[in-house]
């Protein structure tokens, strides 16, 4: 199943806002969780091999670990997705700073 319009969007956005391509950092990670979650909540699916194959086609993207990371994260996010719908949630570094409970 070749990767749809919507898809390859998103996926423009993680090549865009990834600075170091050899390095991904926590941030960055989360990023790449939170798009691929964004995909699946649109009702869009993807192929993790489709995926793997466009990064590795893409141009930018010349380091074989980090293209693996982004595929295994797709294929986890994905997962868990089909396992629960919405039972993967991306935590904030703020979430739970609003309890009024001092």
């Amino acid at each position: 199943m070749p990767l749809s319009n919507n898809t390859i969007i998103r996926l423009n956005e993680i090549t865009t806002q990834v600075y170091d391509k050899k390095n991904l950092t926590d941030k960055d990670e989360k990023l790449i969780k939170e798009v691929f979650l964004r995909i699946l909540e649109s009702g869009e699916y993807y192929d993790v091999d489709e995926i793997e194959s466009w990064f590795e086609n893409e141009g930018s993207w010349k380091h074989k670990p980090t293209i693996v990371r982004i595929t295994n994260i797709s294929h986890y996010v994905q997962a868990r997705f089909e396992q629960g719908g919405k039972k993967l949630r991306v935590l904030s570094d703020h979430d739970g700073d609003d309890c009024s409970c001092h």
